[in-house]
């Protein structure tokens, strides 16, 4: 019942907002989470000066303010995504190379798509079964409360993604859906079992790395692509596809995985404020065996 009434009262009436009036909601949301209460900057911060020694403590401190702003925005943006319309959604997210999976699509040919927290991933996971030819699966990780899981399902399958618990990944990449697939993963949150992982340097640190969606690919020889979202400006984004691997069972054990990882790195690199900095992704340390 509780969560019943979270919905209607406070979720449903912010995403309802016209725009102009989210993103001053946004500004007052930045100046509450970052000013007054200050939400996780610990980890924040810990996290932004690990990844980046060799910058200032200026430049620390402005990367982290840079990001809690894009983070309010992300938040207004996700409630939008309960009542966005088609129209809407198509105006604020587009994928401007869309011929690079196209090609499979008419070979007949599944894809992976891999990409990280970055940007809004959200909008992206709404608008993507729209811009693609592929019949597009999300794999995703079933919240914990049940209402608000069914409320993020709907919401993120309204346009024609399907999502996928990642219990049934196997089963759903060999199910046949009518037409190609195209199956996203997340390759950035930190993995349950970190002896499982693939271990490597992202952002100066020992990173355990889920390989998924490696151990996919080589085992179907799927193509590996990786999506870059852009922010073009407040509430517009691109999607951009890159081609990891085509032939990923012709490749070496970690390789798809050490570029996947790489290209996420790159965009953090370049805008750092962009990538999801409040989550303990370094809480795991390699264990070393003799």
């Amino acid at each position: 019942m509780g969560s019943r009434i979270v919905y209607y009262v406070i979720i449903l009436p912010i995403a309802l907002l016209p725009y102009p009036l989210l993103y001053l909601f946004s500004d007052f949301s930045f100046f509450v989470l970052f000013r007054l209460v200050g939400y996780r900057k610990k980890v924040v911060l810990q996290n932004i000066k690990n990844s980046f020694p060799d910058k200032s403590t200026a430049n620390h401190q402005l990367i982290m303010k840079k990001f809690y702003q894009h983070f309010c925005d992300l938040v207004v943006e996700s409630l939008k995504g309960f009542v966005i319309s088609e129209k809407q959604l198509r105006k604020r997210f587009s994928i401007v190379n869309s011929e690079l999976v196209n090609i499979y699509f008419d070979q007949g040919k599944d894809v992976i798509f891999v990409g990280g927290h970055y940007n809004n991933w959200e909008i992206l996971a709404q608008g993507v079964n729209l811009e693609l030819k592929h019949k597009i699966v999300g794999i995703y990780k079933p919240l914990s409360n049940k209402y608000f899981d069914v409320k993020m399902k709907t919401s993120r399958e309204k346009y024609g993604m399907l999502l996928c618990p990642i219990r049934e990944t196997k089963a759903f990449l060999e199910k046949d859906l009518g037409k190609p697939k195209g199956t996203i993963f997340a390759i950035d949150q930190s993995p349950g079992n970190p002896s499982k992982s693939y271990w490597l340097q992202f952002l100066n640190q020992d990173t355990p790395v889920l390989y998924g969606a490696e151990k996919f690919a080589k085992e179907y020889n799927i193509p590996v692509v990786f999506c870059t979202i852009n922010k073009v400006k407040r509430g517009y984004y691109q999607g951009v596809l890159k081609l990891i691997e085509e032939f990923p069972n012709q490749t070496e054990y970690g390789d798809i995985t050490t570029s996947n990882t790489k290209a996420l790195e790159k965009d953090i690199l370049k805008n750092p404020e962009f990538w999801l900095w409040t989550h303990k992704r370094w809480k795991h340390k390699r264990t070393i065996t003799n």
